[in-house]
């Protein structure tokens, strides 16, 4: 039901999500948690999409069209590689792209692969000839309902979208990255829902006690959103990597305990008898494992300058 949900929404008349850095950033992010707050895996599909309109935006002034329903497949795990190769209209795709999430309903994606020259990305039309789909390695319940799976390309006509390396070097890579943020806080939120519910002219002080820390988190977490969008907004062209690290890790952190804490205040009884509860713990567990982590952290380490968060001024040289 995710993907038919999420293509309702992007079909639908009114949807128009404002780009990252256009003035309305934080509108973005609203609406990406929305979605997900409604229903995870949906909302993950729906940012997809957006994140190629913003992308073929940022690259080549385009965008996605009425009807169209677009995938980002850009991981690059180990021992399966998509080559590019010269073409008589522009290029082929010629293999084997895993962790393709709307694998088997998306009409268009935009696709990393190698070319001779590095790394590109292409934009691809899956109703063509060529495009095979395996839906069948994915063993989870988590996320299932995106229909993640594994695509093989046959020689399939592609265009490029920018020159070699634009992918990963644009700031909108960072802006795109933050935005799977708002949608990780926004499972949160779902996930906390039995607990608000539960705490409602409840006297257990234990239950508010749970309540009150899940209430904390989520605040803290989307005062972390809301800060990310006015910097987004106020500086477009930066590339914003040491925020994006520093807020996905945040709002990781933030999931991770309101997805403890309601399970320690209610117990197994939502997980075994509530399905949507149960489904939405399961399908924000693997989705914020799209985080890498402790090596994400290491990345974060590594831009660190003698600026310390906090008021502008301070640096590791005052006293």
């Amino acid at each position: 039901m995710s993907t038919h949900a999420a293509r309702k929404i992007v079909d639908s008349p009114g949807f128009d999500l404002p780009r990252p850095g256009a003035g309305a950033t934080l509108e973005r992010f609203a609406a990406l948690t929305r979605f997900c707050s409604d229903d995870i895996a949906t909302g993950r599909l729906v940012e997809a999409h957006a994140d190629a309109d913003a992308i073929l935006g940022e690259l080549v002034g385009g965008m996605v069209r009425p009807g169209e329903f677009w995938g980002v497949w850009a991981a690059q795990p180990p021992g399966t590689r998509v080559d590019a190769r010269p073409a008589e209209a522009g290029w082929a795709l010629d293999g084997v792209k895993e962790w393709c999430s709307g694998a088997g309903s998306c009409t268009h994606a935009l696709v990393t692969a190698e070319t001779d020259d590095g790394n590109r990305l292409f934009a691809v039309d899956l109703r063509q000839r060529g495009v095979s789909v395996d839906l069948y390695a994915w063993h989870s319940i988590g996320m299932r309902a995106t229909d993640t799976g594994t695509v093989t390309f046959d020689l399939v006509p592609a265009t490029a979208v920018g020159e070699v390396g634009a992918y990963l070097r644009r700031p909108g890579f960072w802006h795109g990255g933050m935005g799977v943020a708002a949608c990780w806080f926004g499972g949160a939120r779902r996930v906390a829902r039995p607990l608000y519910r539960a705490v409602a002219g409840t006297d257990d002080p234990l239950l508010r006690m749970h309540a009150g820390a899940v209430d904390a988190q989520l605040a803290t977490g989307w005062a972390a959103i809301e800060s990310a969008a006015r910097r987004i907004d106020a500086s477009p062209a930066d590339p914003s990597q040491r925020q994006a690290f520093g807020l996905r890790w945040t709002i990781e952190q933030v999931a991770t305990a309101v997805a403890d804490r309601v399970g320690r205040a209610l117990g197994p009884g939502p997980l075994v008898a509530d399905p949507d509860h149960a489904q939405a713990v399961a399908d924000l567990t693997v989705y914020i494992r799209q985080s890498h982590a402790d090596a994400d952290l290491a990345v974060l380490g590594s831009l660190l300058d003698d600026r310390i968060p906090g008021p502008a001024e301070l640096t590791t040289d005052d006293s």
